[in-house]
Parts: structure tokens; sequence; C-alpha cells
């Protein structure tokens, strides 16, 4: 019988979590507006959205316990999406009027 140790099990979370955050940013690029990244001097929307999904198939590969080495690239993309482009490109479409918590 084989028993699952402590480390393989943090790393079977480690890759679900990686998975989580590609599969948020997958949907995220997908959500948006394809004139807003090159409008804010982005990639393109079909890079984004290419890259990211294989960024969450990759990951998804890795929670079952294929292309484990590729997860940490795949955990950059996303996270170079999440921090760098989402946060510009949400700029685009808000108006002036919109207070701290969405629009008066």
């Amino acid at each position: 019988m084989y028993a699952i140790g402590f480390f393989d099990l943090l790393f079977q979370v480690f890759h679900l979590a990686i998975f989580v955050v590609s599969l948020y940013a997958l949907i995220e690029a997908a959500r948006t507006p394809a004139p807003a990244f090159p409008a804010m001097d982005k990639q393109t929307k079909g890079l984004w959205v290419g890259l990211l999904s294989a960024s969450t198939l990759v990951s998804l590969a890795a929670v079952a316990g294929m292309f484990v080495f590729l997860t940490i690239l795949a955990l950059a993309v996303s996270l170079i999406f999440l921090i760098d482009v989402r946060p510009a490109v949400r700029q685009i479409g808000r108006s002036g009027s919109d207070g701290p918590y969405g629009p008066w």
C-alpha cells in the first residue's frame, strides 16, 4: 500500500493552488476587452489568453503528476498578468465619476 507522505501532499496542494491562480488569470484575460491591451501598451489579448491557457493546462497536468517542472513557469506567467497587466487594462473604461468603492 502506498502512503502519501507529507511532502507529496504539500506539493499536490501547491500544484492545485497554481492551477487555481492560472485559471483565475485566464478568466480575467478572457473577460477583458481586446482594445484595452494595446491602449495600455501591453501585449495583445490573444497572446495573453494563449499564454494563460498553456499555463492552465500545464498546471492542471502538474496536479495529475505530469510536467511538474513547468509549474514555476506557469505561475510566473499568471503572476505577471495579475500583477502587471490586469491592473493596467482595468483602468480602461472607468469613468472619472467613480469613487473609491465604485460609481456614485
